[in-house]
């Protein structure tokens, strides 16, 4: 059963790959370009997944229950973190494994420090500074839960306002981009060449993120999509040898790393690119700052964004947010501000 992990991981980063589905694009444009399209997908999937959630609940199917408390300090401090690290690494924790599959060396080096400093956060020297700041928690868990409600009211005002934006985005007027001759045919056209829809990307990840809970939670682990954790288990893994560290989590990043690699592969988009030291050592500290604040926050872009947001936790929807403002903060300094020096 465990191996279902790197089944749900192979189709996740080959989707996102040939999707490129990017988080960090999404909170960023939102900012640098004013584009809202690839966040309009974003909640395109968070919504596939909360239907589908709440449905598996409804059913019998699921009976997960989210966290007691919410360590709102810690979360609010991560969640920023988090997001002046995706930028300077260059993607999100999600991103970053797919990325490496695809032979960025830079999303090596952010990818070795967020999994160095994961580790460091849950059982290395960083642990009790971790545990100390989560510790300092609030009794809240969901949304529906702190106001009486039923979550179904949730989940369709979530797909009612995704909903608007979709149709919105949709009326606009589509720029004509000249289509080159397919050197492909059929399914292998579709697959491997065809430029896929962002929206469509989105409910793919969205049905991928639903199938991953009872995968998951057949194995013990309680929980969807998640990033971080399973991350900082493989450098656990590596130090200690310890077999305990070994579950879905982890074969579903590995299956990440490998279905972008053959989606790369397949597209002719592989080929190892290494950039100067300056991204090298942003890519670096981008690693550190996500390590630090995914772990803060209880998830990342992927496990606070996505699935947290999906079952109306406080800590997504807080978390959320706020890790869009510490993008907005990054992005100022590292694309707005310098363009506007050489502008002047």
């Amino acid at each position: 059963m465990i191996l279902t992990g790197l089944l749900c991981g192979l189709l996740l980063g080959f989707v996102m790959q040939r999707g490129r589905f990017c988080i960090t694009g999404a909170f960023r444009d939102l900012y640098v370009t004013k584009s809202n399209k690839m966040f309009i997908a974003l909640l395109i999937a968070i919504s596939v997944q909360s239907v589908g959630f709440f449905a598996l609940k409804e059913f019998g199917v699921l009976s997960v229950e989210p966290a007691e408390n919410l360590a709102f300090f810690a979360v609010v401090i991560g969640a920023f973190l988090f997001g002046i690290g995706i930028v300077l690494a260059g993607g999100c924790a999600t991103g970053t494994w797919y990325r490496a599959g695809e032979g960025l060396i830079g999303s090596w080096v952010a990818l070795f420090t967020y999994m160095l400093l994961s580790a460091m956060m849950r059982t290395g020297p960083l642990g009790s500074f971790n545990s100390t700041l989560r510790d300092i928690n609030i009794e809240h868990s969901t949304i529906y839960g702190s106001f009486g409600i039923s979550p179904w009211w949730l989940v369709a005002l979530l797909s009612a306002v995704t909903l608007f934006y979709v149709f919105k985005q949709l009326r606009k007027p589509k720029l004509k981009i000249a289509a080159l001759k397919p050197k492909k045919t059929g399914l292998s056209h579709i697959l491997f060449e065809k430029r896929w829809d962002p929206f469509v990307t989105a409910v793919l990840v969205g049905l991928i993120a639903l199938a991953a809970w009872p995968l998951s939670v057949a194995t013990g682990r309680e929980f969807g999509l998640g990033i971080t954790g399973p991350s900082a288990n493989i450098m656990q893994y590596l130090i200690t040898g310890d077999d305990k560290f070994i579950n879905w989590g982890v074969f579903l990043v590995l299956g990440i790393f490998l279905g972008s690699f053959i989606a790369a592969k397949a597209s002719n988009e592989f080929r190892f690119r290494v950039p100067d030291v300056t991204t090298i050592l942003r890519s670096a500290v981008g690693g550190v700052l996500m390590g630090i604040g995914a772990t803060l926050a209880g998830g990342c872009s992927i496990g606070n964004g996505l699935v947290e947001t999906a079952f109306f936790s406080w800590q997504g929807w807080l978390s959320l947010p706020i890790m869009i403002a510490g993008t907005w903060v990054a992005a100022y300094f590292t694309i707005i501000r310098p363009q506007r020096l050489t502008t002047a």
